[in-house]
């Protein structure tokens, strides 16, 4: 990571109190970086009304009041990047939901593919029928290809995480605090652990920001926001995990919950949400047939062509060559036989699978599309 002035920028305004997530998204919206919110004159700023004058006091005197040197610095030290909503390398996933973080402080490493995720949530006091849960779809997702998110907590975070890297699969935690006063301090070595399998830890807080009540249901907002769906394996009616499913619900994230025993307290939050509307869960496959296609393509590891569906990543190799000849636009059966060389038979069973996983969709009894 190189120092810059828009590094040193965009990490002095997250030090402002008083500019968070929604309030940075409306002054970008304006002035479009860091660098010109920062420049701005107090008649600048002094016409929008979601700025408290207590904030507008502590934004136009940041540069003579504020040095974020040290946590450039220290930040450069420890090998942790900080990225901000114009870099590249920002998950492009989270910058659809309402409140991205301006920045982010990741440690280790964040691939493209890692869009192609799914959330595992849950309480911290956890039973033993809810850790069984979390390690059995947790290992099915990672064998169907997917990155699991979650937050380093105890109990189903913590299972999630080390279910996902016992599979050899690829494992991000968000954190509610600073990645320097990381909590709970009993996961050092998981966390180090994600790091060091190829995975990042990430915070939006400055290394040494202490975790507190507050940190954690903001932290929920990037746990759901990197993902395509959230997983709830166990969570009682008042719990964290409930905040984080609301989040989801907001963000347009389909939302799964694990049913229990009707009996059981730590449950009680699953079987709301599925009243709810969230998908009763039982297996990886039940949250594979209800995902839709995704924002853009992704690159998995071990496939040769980029994935528009979740579904994709279970097709054999006849299947895979027949979507690749259904477009976008209205195709014809006799156009797909013809372009594949496959015998008709083949295809019509191929197009079926494909159907029946929600990839296509048959327009009329001769012709399909790519949904």
């Amino acid at each position: 990571m190189t120092t810059s002035p828009e590094i040193l920028d965009n990490v002095l305004l997250s030090m402002v109190e008083g500019i968070g997530a929604r309030t940075y998204q409306r002054l970008r919206e304006r002035f479009g970086n860091a660098t010109a919110i920062l420049n701005a004159s107090r008649s600048d700023l002094s016409g929008f009304d979601f700025l408290k004058p207590d904030t507008l006091v502590q934004l136009t005197s940041a540069r003579n009041r504020l040095d974020p040197t040290h946590i450039v610095e220290l930040c450069e030290r420890d090998q942790v990047d900080i990225l901000s909503l114009g870099d590249e390398q920002y998950p492009k996933q989270l910058r659809t939901i309402p409140d991205p973080p301006p920045i982010l402080y990741v440690k280790g490493t964040l691939l493209p593919s890692d869009a192609f995720s799914i959330a595992v949530i849950g309480t911290r006091r956890c039973t033993r029928y809810g850790e069984r849960q979390a390690e059995r779809l947790t290992s099915a997702l990672v064998q169907n290809g997917f990155t699991i998110i979650s937050g380093l907590a105890r109990g189903i975070d913590g299972i999630a995480h080390r279910a996902a890297l016992s599979n050899g699969g690829r494992t991000l935690a968000v954190l509610g605090s600073g990645l320097h006063r990381l909590y709970p301090p009993e996961h050092a070595s998981l966390a180090q652990a994600v790091i060091d399998s190829g995975g990042c830890i990430m915070s939006e807080y400055p290394p040494f920001h202490p975790s507190a009540k507050w940190t954690f249901p903001q932290r929920n907002r990037i746990v759901s926001g990197l993902s395509l769906g959230v997983l709830v394996v166990e969570a009682p009616l008042r719990s964290g995990a409930m905040i984080s499913a609301r989040l989801a619900g907001e963000q347009g994230r389909d939302i799964f919950a694990v049913p229990g025993p009707i009996e059981s307290l730590a449950s009680g939050g699953c079987h709301q949400l599925i009243r709810d509307g969230a998908y009763l869960t039982e297996s990886a496959d039940d949250i594979l047939n209800v995902l839709g296609p995704m924002r853009q393509s992704v690159l998995l590891p071990g496939m040769e062509k980029p994935v528009r569906h979740p579904n994709e990543v279970s097709l054999n190799d006849v299947e895979h060559g027949v979507l690749q000849y259904v477009g976008g636009v209205e195709t014809s059966l006799e156009s797909i036989v013809a372009a594949s060389g496959l015998e008709p038979p083949q295809v019509l069973a191929a197009l079926a699978v494909l159907e029946q996983k929600r990839i296509i969709r048959q327009v009329s009894p001769i012709t399909f599309v790519r949904m």
